[in-house]
């Protein structure tokens, strides 16, 4: 019995099982729809995949393309001179949506002929059995929310102890969110914490603890911010109330709104390695200070990085009430912009004013974060 098996991935000899219960599950008629397919069709090509290559190269790769196809503009990437395909990488990439982020990525590594990662996934998605064993055959493994500080501590422990092991013996990427849960606000920033967590699990060294994890970040942009309407609401309920709870099935909704809403342009670039040279030159400052500062390495990297669209520049111009940024956009693509927001009419009860602040800060905070790195 391996001591990761409380959040590992499935096994080769598990997988069989695992596609067999997916074939039979009761999602395989709304997936049918939105491949153009019989669900009887789905469900025979799902029985017969006995692999995570057959599943991923197979029928996630149709999946995806399908969801290219009928939901962006344009699906680019860059920097992939940045990687090589002899090395096993920890990807740590801005937040925007809860699976995509990382399958997109997947789907980059597959075109470009280089090997999928592990993808970390949070115990508070696996609710649902046909979620569990969707993301355990597709190489994802579970990370623990919430418990006690004494029980948090030990899941970060054992999580950092479960990716040097991937990454160091299985010679297998990974990929991570720079912070804990989705960007909701627009603002990238990698949590210090995240980057102190990848050390635990060895202590000897914190810069060799970090160097032989090949840290990459990655910046992912989305032209249409994924479940920017919920992520509106959730702030402006924060706001007001001074918390938010999720209503039951809330995450999976996030999770179906975020595959299938419009995005339009989607652009990933893969930033250079943090070598041990850059932690060197960081080596003489405090623990506390040393993994702050890392993390704000990773977001001169990731930030910079990002690809700005219309929108961000019309979310901004709109916010300042200035015309700033106005050789960025189109007068068409403004007013389709301010059209969009016809959706606030939907919620007369609320402040419309805090609303649409808060809407344009999610576009506009990333042209803020940019150009703070100018």
């Amino acid at each position: 019995m391996s001591n990761f098996d409380d959040i590992r991935p499935y096994y080769p000899e598990e997988i069989p099982a695992a596609t067999q219960r997916l074939a039979n599950s009761e999602a395989i008629p709304a997936i049918a729809r939105f491949l153009g397919v019989s669900p009887l069709m789905l469900r025979e090509r799902i029985r017969g995949i006995e692999t995570v290559s057959e599943f991923q190269l197979g029928l996630l790769r149709d999946v995806i393309e399908t969801l290219l196809k009928k939901t962006t503009t344009g699906f680019e990437w860059s920097g992939m001179e940045n990687i090589s395909e002899k090395k096993p990488y920890l990807f740590v990439s801005n937040h925007r949506d809860i699976v995509l982020d990382a399958m997109f990525l997947q789907y980059i590594l597959c075109d470009v002929g280089q090997n999928t990662c592990q993808i970390t996934f949070g115990s508070n998605l696996m609710s649902h059995p046909f979620v569990i064993d969707f993301g355990k055959v597709n190489k994802m493994f579970r990370t623990e929310r919430g418990g006690t500080p004494k029980e948090f501590y030990n899941s970060m422990l054992h999580m950092s102890e479960y990716m040097r092991h991937v990454i160091t013996e299985e010679h297998e990427s990974v990929w991570i969110a720079q912070r804990n849960g989705r960007t909701k606000d627009g603002i990238d920033a990698t949590d210090p914490a995240i980057i102190k967590m990848f050390g635990m699990s060895r202590r000897d060294d914190r810069v060799a603890s970090l160097a032989e994890l090949n840290i990459v970040p990655v910046a992912v942009s989305y032209e249409w911010e994924s479940c920017d309407k919920l992520k509106t609401l959730e702030l402006y309920l924060t706001k007001k109330n001074g918390h938010y709870e999720k209503k039951p099935g809330e995450d999976l909704n996030s999770i179906l709104t975020g595959i299938m809403q419009f995005k339009g342009h989607v652009h990933f670039h893969v930033c250079p390695r943090v070598t041990e040279a850059d932690l060197m030159a960081l080596n003489d400052c405090p623990s506390a200070e040393f993994y702050r500062r890392v993390a704000e390495l990773m977001d001169s990297r990731i930030n910079p990085n990002f690809y700005l669209n219309p929108n961000n520049y019309i979310a901004h111009d709109l916010r300042s009430g200035t015309t700033t940024y106005a050789e960025h956009y189109t007068v068409e693509q403004k007013e389709a912009f301010i059209k969009y927001m016809d959706w606030m009419n939907e919620y007369p009860d609320f402040d419309r004013a805090e609303l649409e602040a808060i809407f344009l800060g999610i576009y506009a905070n990333p042209v803020d974060n940019q150009r703070s790195f100018w």
